[in-house]
């Protein structure tokens, strides 16, 4: 994975493409579905229209380039949990194009994160959220970044009910 050393006050990031796949269902309520295919680093070449790689009369892949993905401090727990999962992978919200424009239809895919806790409020939010497995170069470049910034809560200490009546302490 390219990614620059960052200065002073950058933050590390990465320019990534996502693929998406149009695939024929047995279902005849919905003849079609959108998945996840892949993220690509994205060095420039795919320049920054979205394009279709390619289209029969069933499928059809699109790739859409142009997303960057940054590392933040606040998310690092977030990234620590994608990192120590069984199966680490990034995070695409998609959404269908709107009616009455040429994307109609389409899934569009809007953003791309690393954070399993970012996906989660998107997720609780009604979006759209699929993953793809993280690249090892991807998953080293995580991993040095948890390592350098991930410093768990310590764990806070309760304090004895005892001012209180056996009757009304909490239960656990």
């Amino acid at each position: 994975m390219d990614t620059t050393e960052p200065q002073q006050n950058e933050r590390p990031s990465v320019r990534m493409a996502v693929v998406l796949c149009r695939r024929p269902t047995a279902n005849r309520w919905q003849p079609f579905q959108w998945r996840l295919e892949d993220v690509v680093p994205d060095l420039g070449e795919y320049g920054i229209e979205p394009r279709c790689l390619d289209r029969s009369d069933t499928e059809e892949r699109w790739l859409t380039p142009g997303f960057n993905v940054t590392l933040f401090r606040d998310e690092a727990e977030g990234y620590y949990l994608n990192v120590t999962s069984a199966a680490p992978c990034w995070f695409v919200l998609w959404r269908l194009g709107e009616a009455g424009t040429a994307d109609e239809g389409r899934a569009i895919p809007h953003t791309v994160s690393l954070s399993y806790n970012e996906a989660g409020r998107w997720l609780d939010g009604g979006e759209t959220v699929e993953n793809v497995p993280l690249d090892a170069a991807a998953l080293e470049w995580l991993q040095a970044y948890v390592a350098e910034n991930y410093r768990p809560e310590p764990k806070k200490r309760r304090r004895p009910e005892s001012f209180l009546s056996p009757e009304d302490r909490a239960k656990f």
